[in-house]
């Protein structure tokens, strides 16, 4: 009898305790995916390819207004051309779903941008997919579209 309680209480502890460290681990997970969207815009706006290269997936692609689609090579070779300089890189209304080791962040993002003398304010939406690697999350897919111009 006292043998079966022990084993209740057991399954009772297990079954309450889990779900707080899912629980834990995601908050945890949301975090740093917080942190690495702050060293994204941070990287752009001080023209930081070696700190995008780190954040970057080998199976990185990249799909922006105005642009062809880029891999993660093609996309450094731009960003260490030093051809787009940042004024401003800022994001807000950012969402990130976790979905075990993937993750997906939306947002709107504001930038200040200037390319081979052209001075250029884009307005987007966002859509960032992570994935969780060994060494911790990469970014393997990048997609924005121009935000609709607001009507009065």
């Amino acid at each position: 009898m006292y043998q079966g309680k022990l084993m209740l209480g057991a399954l009772v502890a297990a079954l309450f305790l889990r779900p707080a460290a899912t629980f834990s681990q995601a908050a945890e997970d949301s975090l740093e995916l917080d942190r690495l969207e702050g060293t994204w815009n941070e990287a752009h706006e001080r023209g930081d390819a070696a700190a995008l290269d780190r954040l970057w997936d080998a199976d990185l692609e990249v799909a922006v207004p105005g642009m062809q689609p880029m891999t993660k090579a093609q996309a450094l070779d731009f960003a260490r051309s030093g051809r787009m300089r940042f004024e401003q890189y800022a994001t807000r209304d950012v969402v990130i779903r976790l979905y075990g080791d993937a993750a997906v962040v939306t947002g709107r993002m504001q930038r200040v941008r200037e390319l081979e003398e052209s001075r250029t304010k884009d307005d987007w939406f966002f859509t960032k997919t992570y994935v969780r690697r060994i060494d911790g999350w990469r970014v393997v897919a990048f997609h924005a579209s121009e935000a609709p111009v607001a009507s009065d």
